[in-house]
């Protein structure tokens, strides 16, 4: 599979990409990434014991915030006007492991895969943040694009040869 990188000129210079051509329509991005910990700290998390208050409502909020701020982290990406997004969590206390799901919708011209990721990522930072005090050997993991709709490369899903969250820890 060979595809052209669009961020270069002829030149080989870093450009935005030009996106004024494109249609606009309706574009969805879902992204997972997990954080692994001990499991004595995912149950403070979940008994609400961590003492910088509660863990997944301030990753959810710093997540979005984060979606919101995408171009000004990635030097490359539009400023999009987000529609939506959507954070959620998933606890595996047995194996110390929350699983981040975001998912991001705009109505525009380009995608909004980075956006998903950086929910994510700024999601996880957070709960790494917040428990750093109980538990400094947390391990942030598996971050990737599940699905994206929209545009004209149309939808792409993950294949199931992904490995799973959680084996490279």
């Amino acid at each position: 599979m060979s595809k052209e990188l669009t961020h270069f000129d002829m030149e080989g210079q870093a450009i935005m990409v030009d996106v004024s051509n494109k249609k606009l329509t309706v574009r969805e991005a879902v992204a997972r990434g997990a954080i692994q910990m001990q499991p004595e700290t995912l149950q403070q998390i979940l008994a609400q014991r961590i003492k910088k208050g509660d863990v997944f409502a301030v990753a959810r909020l710093a997540g979005i915030m984060a979606a919101k701020q995408t171009s000004a982290l990635i030097p490359l990406c539009h400023p999009l006007p987000l529609s939506a997004v959507e954070i959620h969590f998933e606890s595996d206390p047995e194996q110390g492991r929350v699983t981040i799901t975001a998912t991001t919708k705009v109505t525009g011209q380009t995608g909004i895969e980075m956006e998903a990721l950086t929910a994510v990522s700024v999601a996880a930072l957070t709960i790494y943040d917040m428990c750093k005090a109980v538990d400094k050997e947390m391990v942030i993991d598996g971050i990737c694009l599940l699905k994206k709709t929209g545009g004209k490369s149309g939808t792409f899903t993950r294949s199931a040869a992904v490995p799973e969250i959680g084996n490279n820890i």
